[in-house]
């Protein structure tokens, strides 16, 4: 791996501090403690509405526990979009956080997985919890840029990033993704995103941008972005209904941060989509790999309204 600049403007540099500054994010925290699974992203699908008849002194914990249990899921969305990957294939997690992607990954698929963070608190908490594991020889952490990583050329066999490409220029980061993969190696992306066949600019996405010191992308940003790097979509769902339910328990948590109704009202007026994308690098000569044809590409619509 060579020398790669982490922070190169402005907009990172705030973003840095955004993360350096969060070692006590009470949510992230208590929800992983349980499995030493840490997210940092959300969760699609329903939960257990009995959690909120609970009595007061149990339904906190309850909430909690559901909230973990469909973050962990949301994760199983991107294994699956993975599809069959060779025992040690080489997966970058690009932006991992504390890892709770990156090691579900790893043991689902047995894979040798890299995260790549510029938050130096997210490495060292990962890697403790590697080492613990006993699992520091399959998932590894480096410190850098997941715009411009430093790694070699056709180095990975799949990139995932599980809610991340809002924190950088989609067009920059897709050409940074395909670099990195062999050709016929998958990239699966899950995010939010502003539907801009509804609203080029909800209220909605700009409380979430605000909150979360991220740049929501359009939708039709993504996949033109995709095309200009030769990632061909092969399979895309969209879960914006099911998106819901997620931020709808965390309303009733005593951890709620005040963003949840900004992603329940784009989610419910169609502003923001929620999206799961498959994509497959094209050849180097340009044409369909092997992989590719198997897989005709699909878009599904998962609708819960």
């Amino acid at each position: 791996m060579t020398n790669a600049p982490c922070v190169r403007n402005e907009y990172e540099r705030t973003l840095k501090s955004h993360w350096d500054a969060k070692t006590s994010d009470d949510i992230n925290l208590r929800l992983g403690a349980e499995d030493d699974l840490y997210h940092h992203h959300y969760a699609i699908g329903d939960f257990d509405r009995g959690v909120l008849d609970a009595p007061r002194q149990r339904r906190e914990e309850l909430i909690l526990r559901e909230l973990h249990r469909m973050e962990n899921d949301q994760v199983d969305l991107v294994i699956r979009a993975l599809g069959e990957l060779p025992r040690g294939a080489r997966v970058l997690d690009a932006g991992s956080g504390r890892g709770g992607t990156a090691f579900m990954i790893a043991q689902r698929l047995s894979t040798q997985v890299v995260g790549i963070n510029f938050c130096e608190h997210h490495i060292a908490f990962a890697e403790q919890i590697a080492r613990r594991r006993g699992w520091d020889d399959r998932v590894r952490f480096r410190y850098g840029n997941m715009v411009r990583t430093g790694f070699p050329d056709a180095s990975f066999d799949a990139v995932v990033s599980n809610e991340t490409t809002m924190y950088a220029g989609a067009d920059e980061l897709l050409r940074e993704f395909a670099r990195l993969l062999r050709p016929g190696g998958r990239y699966v992306m899950a995010t939010w995103c502003r539907n801009d066949t509804v609203d080029p600019r909800s209220a909605a996405s700009r409380h979430i941008d605000q909150h979360y010191v991220c740049q929501m992308h359009r939708r039709s940003t993504y996949f033109r972005a995709l095309s200009d790097n030769g990632l061909a979509p092969v399979h895309v769902e969209r879960y914006t209904g099911k998106a819901m339910p997620y931020w709808e328990l965390r309303s009733h948590s005593q951890l709620r941060t005040g963003v949840e109704e900004a992603f329940l009202d784009g989610y419910r007026n169609e502003t923001l989509n929620y999206l799961v994308v498959a994509a497959e690098r094209a050849a180097a000569d340009g044409s369909d790999t092997d992989a590719g044809a198997r897989r005709p590409f699909r878009v599904e619509e998962q609708r819960t309204w």
